[in-house]
């Protein structure tokens, strides 16, 4: 997919850019560039629909001057002179933080499992076997099931990063994915589910969560009449439920600027206990293979596997480069630095605290699914959620619909119902009576990186409002 001399010369395109702002005078500059190549495959209604693929990328150039900085864009290096240009009038306007100023080139380490050879071999006619491959196991599994959406795409990114700190890193990253919502439309009764997997390396041709959209579709078939009124009780939420939410809430409140402006549920507990004392959570930037892991962050930070909370106590947090800087100036706390934490959607904009592959385990290990369902006794499985997006990440409040959800009587399931409202405190219930599973999966996250959660047990703090 890619060129073979992507990297020389997106490399040589943010060294040139370098040197424009060196014969400006910059004192402090960073060039990011990125070059991504793709291919995909659209499903609808049981048919490969489109087939498209192409390429995207640019470069980001910040400046710093006394503290301020500029930020540009540009798509080819022939617009470099007005970017730098750009870049530097923005600087001019911008308010100083004091003893803010570009990370100096550190050792780091490498982390393996961030390209797969597998992938940059891949071409339209292998993603139209494999889409051909997930309609025949979709028809093979449920002859009523149909697929009325997804696909499948792979893709390579070649990134790189200068600086004058001398920071000069660049590399290549995989990615394939894959995801489908498959439906069930008989007897005037129609039910569907989506699932989706995404990794580094090259999946299987059959995905696991193939299988996975097909049971959910037939298993909630069939809704059970149940009494109309909410209920706190507990509630069982898969991975692929859980983790939406998590992904808005958790990592948000994890910044250490949203810790020093008072703007997460945390703030004010730095070595106190936040979670239940058996949980601890951890970033692992360095993860092999984790979709958001790398050897440097989004400034040219090493990354590091960092603990968060331990044994629920809260003991770290996130920061990059400006935020610790600023958060210094302003006087909210006393000492900050960066903890390789800075992260970028783009080369379209400047760096931003985030994970990058967050992980939740417990100290006393996890149940098997059947284990948590029969320790559940009475309550309700939910696998997936809308609308978790609007979850809010300063006070953990949140309330979403399902229509992935099972009833559980006496440790059995006695079936699904038709629709229901779930709603919670995501930050009182982790610190509450929680059981893990014993099978983290990694998801797709509304946050930066990669989320590695388990089913999740809540035994207090959720409500569910049939529909």
């Amino acid at each position: 997919m890619l060129p073979d001399d992507a990297v020389e010369r997106i490399v040589e395109g943010a060294q040139s850019i370098g040197k424009i702002c060196q014969s400006k005078g910059i004192g402090e500059w960073e060039v990011v560039a990125f070059q991504s190549y793709g291919h995909e495959l659209d499903i609808e209604a049981g048919k490969i629909t489109l087939a498209a693929g192409g390429g995207d990328g640019g470069y980001g150039v910040r400046v710093l001057d006394g503290g301020r900085f500029g930020y540009a864009h540009l798509v080819d290096v022939s617009g470099a002179e007005h970017a730098v240009s750009q870049a530097i009038s923005i600087a001019k306007v911008s308010p100083s933080v004091e003893g803010f100023c570009l990370p100096q080139n550190q050792k780091s380490t490498d982390v393996l499992g961030r390209c797969d050879s597998k992938i940059l071999d891949v071409g339209p006619e292998y993603l139209l076997e494999q889409a051909d491959s997930i309609l025949s196991e979709v028809a093979s599994l449920d002859s009523r099931a149909v697929v009325t959406g997804g696909g499948v795409g792979v893709s390579a990114t070649a990134g790189a990063i200068v600086t004058s700190q001398g920071i000069l890193s660049s590399g290549i990253t995989t990615s394939h994915g894959a995801g489908v919502q498959v439906s069930i439309d008989e007897d005037d009764e129609l039910t569907s589910a989506w699932e989706s997997s995404s990794s580094r390396k090259l999946l299987k041709s059959i995905p696991d969560c193939i299988e996975t959209s097909v049971h959910w579709a037939q298993c909630t078939r069939g809704p059970i009449e149940v009494d109309s009124q909410a209920v706190d009780c507990p509630v069982l939420m898969t991975s692929e439920g859980f983790s939406p939410l998590f992904s808005v809430c958790i990592p948000a409140a994890a910044k250490g600027e949203k810790l020093a402006r008072k703007e997460s549920f945390w703030s004010g507990n730095e070595g106190l206990m936040v979670l239940a004392n058996d949980l601890t959570l951890i970033d692992d930037g360095l993860m092999e293979g984790g979709m958001g892991s790398s050897s440097l962050d989004g400034e040219g930070v090493p990354r590091q596997t960092q603990t968060l909370v331990e044994n629920g106590r809260l003991v770290g947090s996130m920061w990059s480069t400006r935020d610790s800087a600023q958060m210094m100036a302003e006087g909210r706390i006393e000492y900050a630095q960066s903890t390789g934490s800075a992260s970028r959607g783009s080369h379209q904009s400047p760096p931003y605290t985030g994970c990058s592959d967050m992980i939740l385990k417990s100290s006393k290990g996890g149940k098997s699914r059947d284990d948590l369902i029969s320790h559940m006794e009475n309550g309700y499985i939910v696998h997936s959620v809308m609308g978790a997006h609007t979850a809010n990440p300063t006070s953990g409040d949140f309330s979403v619909t399902t229509s992935t959800i099972l009833k559980v009587v006496d440790g059995q399931i006695v079936g699904p119902i038709k629709q229901a409202g779930l709603s919670g405190n995501i930050a009182k219930a982790l610190s509450n009576d929680i059981i893990l599973g014993d099978r983290p999966i990694i998801q797709d996250s509304y946050s930066t990186g990669g989320m590695h959660i388990p089913d999740v047990l809540v035994m207090d703090g959720f409500r569910i409002n049939p529909a």
